[in-house]
């Protein structure tokens, strides 16, 4: 029986969540052929390696194959195979709340500049740092899992390790297409290799992806928290929403509101399914990976931290002036490692969770709502200085 805090938290999260997809599609209807681009815009292939390296970290490489027997046992999950849960937890419909907060940075915030307000401003910057070292933690947490036998010296030196090549990634804006890029190759690649390791032939491919339509059978069933498990999900991807979405906001390319929005919820999508298929053969098959698949997982885990922790590191730096300018080079990235390393030392003795975070997000989105109300003209004739009409 869940606790009455935690049902309160779950209550204010299904309603969040209904607003925010009834406000995503409110916007397409009436904004849909609204083009956008951002500061520095990219085509389409770079944005969306940018956004889907970004938006995610170790978890997608790691977590599939320790929770499908999870949400095989459990029975709240029961309505559907565990490929679907894994699918709903990550994919499609939930990159529907980066779609909402990377429109609001394009057409809004020009107008509306909550996010110049020096208290939006630090709260934002806290959400941000927390969620950064939060990241870390997780990595740092689970990395005994991903590396048998690893000693706790050379656990908190990769950990260290990682956070000072996203602080010194985070020093020039250019190295994050190249770093995504090359992301995202790697992790074909990595299907690639655990495609050819398991041995599996297309039939038993097509066979094991087919699965994923038990999500979208059930798809109202993932709009509301399932468990208090889906709720921590669903609580991380609205503490990453809107810093993901101002982060990315700088590189959309020229899309209209509907292209962007389709764009969000099938493209990451595709490589995601194509994963876990493989993943969830791999389990139903009981296949031992060797060394080699398990540390190339290992690698491409690492890069997306620090992927995720690099565009974390340049928006709060930005967001408080804390910049390679101001602080010069060095300066700058001894700040952000202490900073960031050691917060993630001291998440182990704090009660800090991801909850909280994302229900000051959600507390943020009210603030949104609130103000934009007050100024329907920003929305009855939205533009940015690069936000052309057909």
């Amino acid at each position: 029986m869940l606790c009455k805090g935690a049902t309160s938290m779950n209550f204010i999260l299904s309603v969040a969540i209904a607003i925010t997809l009834l406000t995503s599609a409110l916007i397409v209807i009436r904004f849909g052929r609204l083009r956008l681009a951002g500061a520095d815009p990219q085509p389409l292939g770079a944005f969306m390696a940018i956004l889907f390296t970004s938006g995610l970290d170790v978890g997608l490489i790691m977590f599939p194959l320790t929770e499908f027997p999870t949400y095989e046992a459990d029975a709240e999950y029961g309505f559907t195979n565990a490929l679907a849960i894994e699918f709903g937890f990550w994919g499609f419909l939930v990159w529907g709340f980066y779609f909402l907060t990377t429109f609001y940075f394009c057409v809004v915030e020009p107008k509306l500049k909550l996010f110049e307000l020096r208290p939006v401003k630090l709260i934002n910057s806290a959400v941000i740092i927390a969620t950064c070292a939060f990241t870390g933690f997780l990595f740092l947490t689970y990395l005994p899992s991903y590396i048998d036998g690893i000693s706790p010296v050379a656990r908190y030196g990769l950990v260290a390790l990682v956070v000072m090549v996203a602080v010194l990634s985070s020093t020039d804006i250019r190295y994050v297409k190249w770093l995504s890029m090359g992301s995202t190759a790697l992790f074909l690649g990595l299907i690639g290799l655990l495609w050819l390791v398991s041995g599996m032939a297309p039939g038993e491919f097509l066979a094991s992806a087919s699965n994923i339509g038990g999500y979208f059978q059930h798809l109202g069933r993932f709009i509301s928290p399932i468990s208090d498990y889906h709720a921590f999900y669903l609580f991380w991807w609205f503490a990453w929403s809107i810093m993901i979405g101002q982060f990315v906001a700088r590189f959309v390319g020229g899309l209209t509101v509907w292209q962007l929005l389709l764009a969000l919820l099938i493209l990451p999508s595709i490589p995601i399914a194509l994963w876990f298929s493989l993943l969830f053969y791999i389990y139903n098959s009981a296949t031992t990976l060797s060394v080699l698949p398990r540390l190339s997982m290992v690698i491409v885990g690492v890069i997306f931290v620090v992927n995720s922790l690099d565009s974390l590191i340049r928006l709060y730096s930005e967001n408080l002036n804390l910049t390679v300018a101001r602080l010069t080079g060095p300066g700058y990235v001894a700040a952000h490692w202490a900073l960031i390393f050691g917060l993630i030392l001291l998440y182990q003795f704090t009660p800090l969770k991801i909850e909280w975070i994302g229900l000051v997000v959600i507390g943020i989105y009210c603030s949104i709502y609130v103000l934009a109300f007050r100024h329907r003209a920003i929305l009855t004739t939205p533009s940015t200085p690069k936000a052309l009409t057909e």
